[in-house]
């Protein structure tokens, strides 16, 4: 009963089984006409009906395959992410196999399928990659594998219970990736500008023997009298300074680029350089805003600060309102006393734009170092590029430089009030973020 349930249940016509057997009822009907060839066509008759009984019970006597899907704990925003099935062959010849999987809707993926041949007793591993672009749980569901035997008759499914939810989180493989660059000092390396030191901070850290490359006009002549040897002074970033991650979550910040919105990208920027700011033992503080003041974080650098800024920032949402600056300077009036580093990370499409907001961001800035981040549309930049053939081309490739145009007035508007600024591209908001931080480091100007 139970092979018969099986064979109900996971029974499925192979290609050949069709072929042949069209053959065989294409023979048979001739065979009326021509009695001669009712003999072998009983015979090939005979033997497609024997091919198929045995194909049935080499592929149903026994569960022959086991398959198993591994995921990651959690996955990357706008990352690619591996996605890895096992696949074991356990029956005692070599199997033709095709997997589908059952991949959230979510990610519009619908041609999923895998084909390989599996020997005896092998273990094959498929794997795929995929790139979420938004944050939030997905729901895998079942992992389906059709074997087929060399004679290749008929076909057996196997459905795995797989069925698994895993949450995509801001991009935590930059995160990892950045902090290496930072710190080794090599984001120069990725086609990106290099930070300038102007100078450094006067922390003293210690005294150390020269080496080549070392700043002369740190040489401490006292110790090199006493040791007979060069030495110099060495010093060290300020510590247990604030810094704060702003995130307007307005409807200007849903605008999709590669896929992701301009939310996502400053949601993967904020959690990067939170990491760098710790690690540099800096506070580091985070609170999104639109027409209300959320998701707030208070500054710590506690080694849990981490995963309470990664939780805020997997929970930021946009309302599609407009944003009240008036609320947010509020905000930062009666919570952030003492002056702090205010990364705020928004966008400015028009100067009509800024200038509606400009007051609220001067009385921010009177009090604080404020850094507003904004973002350049490379859209523009391609239709600027674009050959015109006609008038209304001319049109929209002068409207599209008069807004990037703008996008550079916005950035000499808010350096004339002594607001510095980051007009990136969405790709390069995270490494520009961060050169920004260490430069602002370097110069001591927090």
């Amino acid at each position: 009963m139970i092979f018969l349930k099986n064979v109900w249940n996971g029974l499925y016509l192979h290609r050949w089984f069709f072929y042949l057997g069209a053959g065989v009822i294409f023979l048979f009907i001739t065979a009326f006409f021509l009695p001669a060839l009712f003999l072998p066509v009983r015979f090939l008759l005979f033997g497609w009906i024997t091919l198929t009984l045995l194909d049935i019970i080499l592929l149903f006597r026994e569960n022959g395959l086991y398959a198993k899907r591994k995921l990651p704990e959690k996955m990357s925003n706008g990352d690619q992410n591996q996605i890895d099935i096992i696949v074991e062959n356990r029956y005692n010849f070599k199997i033709d196999t095709e997997l589908i999987d059952e991949i959230p809707i979510e990610f519009q993926f619908r041609e999923f399928y895998y084909y390989q041949k599996i020997r005896a007793g092998q273990t094959s591993i498929f794997n795929y990659s995929l790139r979420p672009v938004f944050r939030g749980v997905v729901s895998f569901g079942k992992v389906y594998v059709y074997v087929s035997s060399p004679l290749r008759m008929v076909k057996r499914r196997y459905a795995f219970d797989e069925k698994a939810d895993i949450s995509v989180f801001p991009s935590f493989v930059q995160m990892k990736k950045y902090e290496l660059m930072a710190f080794s000092h090599k984001l120069f390396q990725h086609g990106l500008k290099k930070v300038r030191k102007l100078g450094h901070t006067m922390e003293f850290e210690k005294i150390k023997e020269y080496v080549a490359g070392d700043d002369f006009r740190t040489v401490n002549w006292k110790a090199t009298a006493k040791s007979s040897k060069l030495m110099v002074n060495q010093y060290q970033d300020e510590k247990s300074q604030s810094v704060y991650c702003i995130l307007d979550k307005g409807r200007v910040m849903k605008m999709p680029f590669d896929g992701l919105s301009l939310l996502d990208y400053a949601i993967n920027a904020c959690l990067v350089v939170t990491n760098v700011v710790l690690r540099k033992q800096d506070y580091v503080g985070f609170f999104s805003f639109s027409r209300k003041v959320e998701n707030r974080v208070v500054p710590d650098r506690r080694s849990t600060q981490m995963q309470r800024i990664m939780e805020a920032l997997y929970n930021v949402k946009t309302d599609f309102y407009e944003s009240d600056y008036g609320r947010l300077y509020g905000e930062i009036k009666k919570n952030i006393p003492h002056r702090s580093l205010l990364l705020l990370f928004t966008n400015f499409e028009t100067l009509d734009g800024l200038n509606r907001q400009l007051p609220y961001l001067k009385a921010i800035a009177k009090n604080h170092l404020l850094i507003v981040v904004f973002f350049h549309n490379t859209e523009l930049d391609i239709l600027i590029k674009s050959e015109t053939d006609d008038t209304q081309q001319i049109f929209d490739k002068i409207i599209a430089e008069k807004f990037v145009f703008e996008k550079k007035l916005i950035v000499s508007e808010l350096r004339k009030y002594g607001i510095q600024s980051i007009l990136s591209k969405p790709e390069d908001l995270t490494i520009n973020t961060i050169n920004k931080y260490l430069e602002i480091k370097s110069r001591g100007m927090i």
